[in-house]
């Protein structure tokens, strides 16, 4: 598995953004995701990449607003959410894995979880 560990969250107030970061122990992995928990809500997930340029998927609440990188020489990978809301509130886990068969957006393609970085959007 791959140590993960997030960085960048922070608390904002509506239409405001913030930068996500998360860096990667090793770059084993062919593709990463972010995915993000509110309290008493299910993880889903919001952005994802293939590492090696096959492409971004994203969730349709975070489309235009959000958008993913991930770059190579250094093992990091960047969520830059724009726009922002309250409903965005939430602990937001980097993730990294491969050779799964499951849509990028699907926690369960996923073995390496990083700590989790709190988002929190005021009104």
């Amino acid at each position: 598995q791959v140590h993960l560990v997030e960085s960048g969250g922070g608390s904002v107030q509506t239409g405001g953004s913030l930068r996500l970061t998360c860096t990667a122990s090793d770059s084993t992995y062919s593709y990463m995701g972010w995915f993000r928990q509110a309290p008493g809500m299910e993880r889903e997930g919001a952005a994802a990449i293939y590492t090696r340029g096959f492409g971004t998927y994203y969730a349709d609440f975070v489309k235009g607003r959000f958008t993913i990188s991930h770059d190579n020489a250094k093992n990091t990978l960047h969520l830059q959410m724009n726009s922002l809301k309250p409903e965005d509130t939430a602990t937001y886990y980097c993730a990294a894995g491969g050779g799964g068969w499951y849509s990028l957006l699907n926690a369960r393609n996923y073995n390496s979880w990083g700590q989790g970085t709190q988002v929190t959007v005021s009104s």
